[in-house]
C-alpha cells in the first residue's frame, strides 16, 4: 500500500489513476466516473481541472487505447477527502510521502528546457544560437493548448450551448442537453480536424474561441429545440 509511482509530466508531478484505484480498492472505471464528476464541479466553480486531473490514455493488453487520468497532488487530496477509515489514512500517507520525496529532488527540466539545452549542446560551428531559438519558436507553434485555455474553451462552449437551448430552465435543456452538447463538440472537432478539443493547437486558440462565439445548431436541431420549447408553452396554455 505504501508504493505509489509519481512522475513529472510537463513540469507537474502526477500519478496514474489506475494506481490510485488499485491502492484505494476501487474499480478503475468507478474512479474515472468520480473524477469526471469532480471535473464537472471544478468547471462550475471556474477552477482549471488540469491543476487536479489531466486526461490521458494507456494501451490495454489488447493494444487498444483506453482513457485514464494523470492525477496531481491536489487531485490526490480531492480523492483522499472522499475516503474514510484505514484506506483513506493509508492512501493519504502514501501519496503525501511520495509527492514530498519527488518535490525534494532536483527540479526536472520542462520539455522546452530540455529541448533548448539539447540544441545548445549540438550547436555546430556554422549555426548560431539565434537559429536554434527560431527552431524552438517554430516547435512551440505546434504545441497544444494548456489546461487554462482548455478550461476556457469548455466554459464558453457550455455557455453557447445553454443559450442555444433557451437557458437551463428551458424544456429543451432538460430533454436535449446531451444531444446538443454532443453536436457542438462534434462540430468543433470536425472543424479543426482533431480527436478531442484538448488537442487544439495553441496557435489556433483564438480561432477556437471565434468558432465557439459563432456556432449555432444545425437547422434541423434548431427545429427540434424550438418544438421542445413550444410544446411546453402549449401545455401551459392548455
Amino acid at each position: 500500500m505504501n508504493q505509489l509511482k509519481v512522475v513529472s509530466l510537463n513540469g507537474k508531478l502526477v500519478t496514474d489513476s489506475r494506481e490510485v484505484a488499485k491502492m484505494i480498492g476501487r474499480p478503475h472505471n468507478e474512479l474515472m466516473k468520480s473524477i469526471r464528476t469532480y471535473i464537472e464541479y471544478l468547471g462550475e466553480g471556474n477552477f482549471p481541472h488540469a491543476d487536479f486531473f489531466i486526461e490521458s490514455e494507456y494501451l490495454d493488453v489488447q493494444n487498444k487505447k483506453r482513457p485514464c487520468f494523470q492525477i496531481t497532488k491536489k487531485g490526490c487530496e480531492m480523492v483522499a477527502n472522499k475516503l474514510t477509515g484505514e484506506k483513506g489514512v493509508l492512501f493519504t500517507a502514501a501519496y503525501v510521502t511520495k509527492f514530498n520525496e519527488m518535490e525534494q529532488q532536483p527540479r526536472v527540466l520542462t520539455d522546452k528546457e530540455q529541448l533548448k539545452a539539447s540544441m545548445r549542446l549540438s550547436l555546430e560551428a556554422s549555426e548560431t544560437l539565434e537559429q536554434h531559438d527560431e527552431r524552438i519558436t517554430n516547435l512551440e507553434e505546434t504545441m497544444r493548448i494548456d489546461g487554462a485555455q482548455e478550461h476556457t474553451l469548455n466554459k464558453k462552449g457550455r455557455q453557447v450551448v445553454v443559450e442555444s437551448l433557451g437557458g437551463k430552465s428551458s424544456p429543451a435543456y432538460k430533454n436535449m442537453a446531451f444531444k446538443v452538447f454532443s453536436a457542438f463538440w462534434r462540430d468543433f472537432k470536425n472543424h479543426f480536424e482533431i480527436p478531442r478539443y484538448g488537442d487544439l493547437p495553441k496557435k489556433k486558440y483564438e480561432e477556437g474561441l471565434r468558432f465557439i462565439g459563432m456556432w449555432q445548431p444545425s437547422t434541423s436541431l434548431k427545429i427540434e429545440i424550438d418544438n421542445a420549447n413550444r410544446q411546453q408553452t402549449i401545455q401551459e396554455v392548455i
